[in-house]
């Protein structure tokens, strides 16, 4: 049981029309995340575009990581879902997975890091 004090400053904290911003997204998603970086006393944009192999719900602190593969190295970040530095997220496509963590795709190399997209065998009738 959370307590009430730790409650009160979510709630204080995350604004109703900032969970409205944040799109649906699940585990096997290709997304964009839009990140603010300061650099000095300039502030710019950097996309980090990967698949989605974990989400952690938790309130206030959800977060999710997502991989990508960056010159032949795995790279992946882990994202506070309700951050302010994160800008935007944008959804690129739907994989089509049977497990909530996917840590499996660290292991896995060139083709066989695919994931089937919704699009490809969704299955069911027409």
């Amino acid at each position: 049981m959370r307590a009430k004090a730790i409650e009160l400053v979510e709630q204080r904290n995350v604004k109703p029309e900032v969970r409205g911003q944040v799109p649906e997204f699940r585990v096997g998603d290709t997304v964009k995340v839009h990140t603010k970086i300061s650099e000095g006393d300039k502030e710019r944009i950097q996309i980090f575009e990967g698949v989605v192999i974990r989400k952690k719900r938790a309130q206030i602190s959800t977060t999710f990581t997502v991989r990508k593969m960056s010159y032949g190295v795995g790279v992946e970040r882990i994202f506070p879902l309700y951050s302010p530095r994160i800008d935007r997220i944008e959804i690129i496509s739907s994989g089509r997975v049977k497990r909530a963590r996917l840590f499996y795709l660290r292991e896995l190399q060139g083709k066989a890091a695919r994931l089937k997209t919704a699009e490809e065998g969704g299955g069911g009738a027409a």
